[in-house]
C-alpha cells in the first residue's frame, strides 16, 4: 500500500479550507458593514422586513416575506405572491438570497418611550428571481419602466403648495415607495407657472397639468393632493397616461408619509394593468401528459401526492393506464412548458419531451407526438 506523504499535517488543513469555501458558497452571505454604513434596500431586487430576532427560523421566514416583496417589485404585480406556484417557491426563498444584513432602527412610542426594531435587509440574485418569474409564467411589467412626473400639492393648514425639485425631501415617502415598486417618479422643476398649477391639482384639472407637463417625458402624470383629515391625512390621486385617466384612488393614514406612499402604489398598479405582458410558457388550460416509470401502487401514490401538492396543478383526471404508461389530463394554471420547468427543478418528475398539446374539452386525444412526457424519478 502506498504511504500517505507526510506534509506536517498541512494537507488536511488545506482540505478544511477548501471545504469551508465550499460551504460559504452554498449559503447566503451575511455582509459585514463598517461604522456609519447603514444597511438599506436599494432597487427592485432588494427588500426590508421587520424581524423579532436574529435566529435561523425567524430569518428564513423573513426571507420568504422579502422574496414576496421582490416578486411584486420585479413583476410590478402586488398580488404576485398569490399566483399559482409562488407559494411553493417562497418556502425555498433562502436559495434565492445573495446576501443579507441586519439594521437596528430606533424610534419613540406615542408616550415618548424609546423603541427599537430589528430590520432584515435582503438582496436577491437577480438572474434567479427572473428565472423564477419565467418558470412560473408570471405576468410582468417589462423593463425599462417609465418615469412619470409627480404633481403633488400639500396643504398642512397653511394653504396648498406644489412640491417641486427644491422640496424633494417633502415627497421622499412617495419617491422611495416608487423605487420599492421597481420604478421612479420625477418632480417638476418648480417654475412660476408650475407653482401656480397647484390650483389645477386641487381641482383635479388633469388637462391643465398634462399641458404643463409637455416639457417632460414620458407623457405620464401622477397628480395628488395631500391634506389634513381630522387627526390624520388624506390624499386623492389621479394617474394620467397620454392624456387619458387610467386610475383614481384615495389613501388615508394618521401618518402623512404613509398616506403619501399610497400614491406610488396606485400608480404602479395602474401601470401594471396597462403595460404588463403575459408570462411565457403557454396559456393555462387542460393538457394531456404521459408518465413513465409507474411500476406499482406505491409509485402511483407517490405521483398522486406530488401532483396534489403542486399549486400549478388545479385538477388531475386519469385517462388511461398500461403496464408502461399512465396518461393524465392536467388542468394547469399555466402552460405545459412552465409545468415542465417546475417539475425539472424537483426530484419526483423529469421531463422527457415537452409536447404542448392541450386536451380537447370533449376528451378527443391530441396527436401522440405532441403529448408531453415525464418520467417518475
Amino acid at each position: 500500500m502506498r504511504a500517505m506523504p507526510q506534509t506536517g499535517g498541512r494537507w488536511w488543513l488545506t482540505g478544511l479550507a477548501w471545504a469551508s469555501l465550499w460551504l460559504l458558497a452554498c449559503v447566503p452571505a451575511f455582509a459585514q458593514r463598517v461604522e456609519g454604513d447603514r444597511a438599506a434596500a436599494s432597487g427592485a431586487y432588494e427588500a426590508e422586513v421587520a424581524v423579532r430576532n436574529q435566529t435561523d427560523g425567524e430569518r428564513n421566514g423573513a426571507f420568504a416575506r422579502a422574496l414576496a416583496q421582490v416578486l411584486a417589485n420585479a413583476t410590478g404585480d402586488r398580488g404576485a405572491a398569490q399566483q399559482p406556484g409562488v407559494r411553493d417557491e417562497l418556502s425555498k426563498a433562502r436559495a434565492y438570497v445573495a446576501s443579507y444584513d441586519y439594521r437596528q432602527d430606533e424610534g419613540f412610542s406615542a408616550n415618548g418611550a424609546p423603541t427599537f426594531q430589528t430590520t432584515l435587509v435582503v438582496r436577491f440574485k437577480r438572474d434567479e428571481v427572473d428565472g423564477l418569474v419565467q418558470m412560473l409564467g408570471l405576468p410582468s411589467w417589462p423593463l425599462p419602466r417609465p418615469k412619470p412626473v409627480l404633481w403633488l400639492g400639500i396643504d398642512d393648514g397653511k394653504g396648498p403648495r406644489l412640491v417641486a425639485l427644491g422640496q424633494v425631501n417633502a415627497a421622499r415617502a412617495v419617491l422611495d415607495q416608487a423605487k420599492q415598486r421597481g420604478y421612479a417618479l420625477g418632480l417638476p422643476s418648480g417654475s412660476t407657472a408650475e407653482q401656480a398649477a397647484v390650483g389645477a391639482i386641487w381641482r383635479g384639472d388633469t388637462a391643465a397639468i398634462a399641458s404643463l407637463s409637455k416639457r417632460y417625458s414620458p407623457p405620464m402624470q401622477l397628480v395628488g393632493k395631500l391634506q389634513r383629515d381630522g387627526a390624520g391625512w388624506v390624499a386623492d390621486w389621479i394617474f394620467v397616461d397620454k392624456g387619458k385617466v387610467l386610475s383614481k384612488w384615495q389613501t388615508k393614514h394618521p401618518d402623512a408619509r404613509r398616506a403619501m406612499a399610497g400614491g406610488a402604489d396606485g400608480a404602479a398598479d395602474a401601470l401594471f394593468r396597462r403595460y404588463a405582458k403575459a408570462g411565457s410558457g403557454g396559456p393555462p388550460g387542460r393538457y394531456r401528459v404521459r408518465i413513465l416509470g409507474i411500476d406499482n401502487a406505491d409509485d402511483y401514490l407517490r405521483l398522486a401526492g406530488y401532483l396534489d401538492g403542486v399549486s400549478l396543478v388545479k385538477r388531475v383526471t386519469p385517462v388511461s393506464a398500461t403496464p408502461d404508461v399512465l396518461e393524465l389530463d392536467l388542468d394547469l394554471a399555466t402552460g405545459i412548458a412552465n409545468f415542465a420547468r417546475y417539475a425539472d427543478r424537483g426530484s419526483v418528475l423529469s421531463s422527457v419531451s415537452a409536447g404542448g398539446a392541450r386536451a380537447n374539452e370533449d376528451d378527443a386525444e391530441p396527436a401522440a407526438t405532441q403529448v408531453a412526457t415525464f418520467r417518475l424519478d
